[in-house]
């Protein structure tokens, strides 16, 4: 990973979403975070130069790393943003997202999900109230269907290589009994393969609420980050279809990293 950027509009959700960035790459020298910034006039450059410049004086007090900024003039946001993602050749965009169920706003509403659909490199979301901790845990979603062809391994093993955190993945199924289906077997070795070098551990719950299934995962297992894999039909999809009742209280908190199949 060499590129990361991280839009700013000088919210307090955007602002915390980059200096939970600056301290994720803290140390990780070969990573350029760039600040951006993409305004409507003209005449707002001067001021979004300098109050960018400010902000990256701020971060660079505690962030041991590169960084930059970057403003432009853009009429359409996540048109700038993905321009400036592809001019750059970015590996990660990491962004800030209000409201307390972070996933619902990922997937169904918001310049995140816009993004996102952008498909040009893996999002980062980070809710409005979450607090930098190292990742130790990682979760790795997946509805045990096609992995090796849906599964988009090269991203996965970059973040990983970087943070070096333990993998978990996890899959919920109300259909799982003392032992997994041949059909679940096979994709779990495609999958133990897949992530051979990362000594993944595996996890098959038999649940009917997804929610609470993750939510109760997330807590035993101290999960720092979620990995989630858009794609239709998907154990995420599931996890987000339908009205929720519940509050995602814990999921709110938690950095979601969206990756394309």
């Amino acid at each position: 990973m060499n590129t990361v950027i991280v839009p700013v509009d000088f919210s307090e959700t955007s602002l915390n979403a980059a200096r939970y960035a600056a301290r994720l790459l803290t140390g990780h020298y070969e990573v350029t975070m760039i600040l951006y910034h993409s305004y409507s006039k003209s005449s707002e450059a001067e001021k979004i130069t300098a109050d960018l410049e400010g902000l990256k004086e701020s971060l660079m007090k505690d962030h041991i790393g590169k960084m930059e900024i970057l403003a432009h003039e853009e009429s359409d946001f996540v048109d700038g943003l993905e321009k400036a993602a592809r001019h750059r050749r970015a590996d990660l965009v990491i962004m800030g997202i209000t409201g307390r169920s972070a996933m619902a706003q990922v997937f169904f509403g918001s310049n995140t999900l816009k993004m996102a659909e952008r498909k040009v490199c893996p999002v980062l979301i980070v809710p409005q109230d979450a607090v930098f901790k190292p990742l130790k845990n990682v979760m790795l979603t997946s509805d045990f269907k096609n992995t090796a062809e849906t599964t988009p391994s090269a991203p996965i093993k970059d973040f990983l290589d970087i943070f070096n955190p333990q993998l978990h993945v996890v899959n919920v199924d109300k259909d799982h009994y003392i032992s997994l289906t041949e059909d679940y077997e096979k994709e779990k070795q495609e999958l133990k393969q897949m992530f051979a070098d990362y000594n993944p551990e595996f996890y098959f719950m038999r649940l009917y609420d997804v929610d609470e299934a993750v939510n109760l995962f997330a807590e035993s297992r101290n999960i720092d980050l979620i990995i989630a894999i858009q794609k239709n039909h998907s154990f995420i999809g599931k996890l987000l279809s339908g009205n929720r009742t519940k509050t995602w209280s814990y999921h709110s908190k938690m950095p979601i990293l969206v990756m394309h199949e």
